[in-house]
């Protein structure tokens, strides 16, 4: 059982930030990047920083994934101290811009979502330029602010999500516009993200595990069969896309974009479920009591909303649909 006197935000953002630096620095120089024949390994490393910290895990993924776009877009890889961060969400409202000056280019304005902001020294962000959206390797410091207050959340409250003010920051583009999303391993890195919340579901789901040890109780032990039925079923399908991506890296056969929908949908519905077979099996007890199973529930609740839901899903029955066949 937890012992704190309270949440704290500011701590968990601490402790959050602790662990992901300690993580990066662990990184090996050969850390798998997706399509390289380890993409498994990949996603079991992301699985582990998920079940153990899920907020880590968010940052964790956000550093690796950025050193593949720079891998796939022709830049120089992540250098010995640097924390990287990919800042693509572009949601209603004020966004990012981007002009020339000079020879190089600058951007200004509000990026939104912006993970790891007062950890990280160099992010990938998405901003408009007058020719579309392009992406950009800046460096985080003079000219870019955290704005204070914009991340209320309890769940996934390290993170350390803001809005983030840009004003005048040089930055580099990294390939033609659009080149973020066009790429094959844009939808690689979605599936690295539903690995992260596999092993956020599997932390999740260890309260219940101790709830059932040498209990007889049925519906207790009912509600484990199912979660563990899911788990498995998650993690195949999780092993299978690393297979299938090693398979065909460039996506020659145009099947990486149903895939990515697939897996995300398919993990993201065995997380919510994991959730709620949790809750109903071990009641209010562990998530009024017991810290560590209050934080990566509410972290984990608020984690999945990232995938997008029946706008996902609706895409990928048009997929299935259009092929006519399932």
């Amino acid at each position: 059982m937890g012992t704190s006197p309270g949440f704290s935000a500011e701590e968990s953002r601490r402790r959050t930030a602790e662990g992901f630096a300690t993580r990066v620095s662990a990184l090996a120089d050969d850390f798998p990047l997706p399509g390289g024949g380890r993409t498994g390994e990949r996603f079991a490393a992301l699985t582990s920083a998920g079940e153990q910290d899920v907020c880590v895990a968010r940052l964790l993924e956000g550093h690796v994934d950025a050193a593949a776009i720079l891998a796939e877009l022709g830049g120089p890889p992540p250098r010995a101290g640097e924390r990287w961060a990919v800042w693509a969400a572009e949601p209603p409202g004020e966004g990012l811009t981007a002009e020339r000056s000079g020879a190089g280019w600058v951007l200004n304005g509000l990026k939104q979502y912006c993970s790891g902001a007062h950890i990280c020294t160099h992010a990938l962000a998405t901003a408009e330029a007058p020719d579309g959206r392009r992406l950009f390797r800046v460096g985080l410091g003079a000219g870019t602010r955290p704005v204070p207050g914009t991340w209320q959340a309890l769940g996934m409250a390290g993170s350390d999500t803001p809005d983030v003010r840009f004003d005048d920051v040089p930055a580099e583009p990294l390939g033609d516009v659009e080149s973020y999303v066009h790429r094959p391993g844009f939808q690689h890195g979605g599936i690295g993200v539903a690995a992260c919340w596999y092993g956020g579901a599997r932390a999740v789901a260890r309260t219940l595990l101790e709830s059932a040890v040498g209990r007889g109780e049925p519906f207790t032990r009912a509600h484990l069969g199912a979660v563990d039925m899911r788990l498995h079923a998650a993690g195949a399908v999780l092993d299978q896309a690393a297979r299938d991506i090693d398979d065909d890296p460039l996506d020659a056969a145009g099947t990486a974009r149903q895939r990515g929908l697939r897996v995300r949908a398919f993990v993201e519905s065995v997380c919510a479920d994991v959730l709620t077979h949790v809750g109903r099996a071990t009641g209010a007890g562990p998530l009024c009591h017991d810290e560590r199973h209050a934080r990566a529930a509410a972290d984990l609740a608020v984690y999945i909303r990232q995938h997008h839901a029946e706008r996902d899903l609706a895409e990928l029955g048009g997929l299935v649909a259009g092929k006519g066949s399932l």
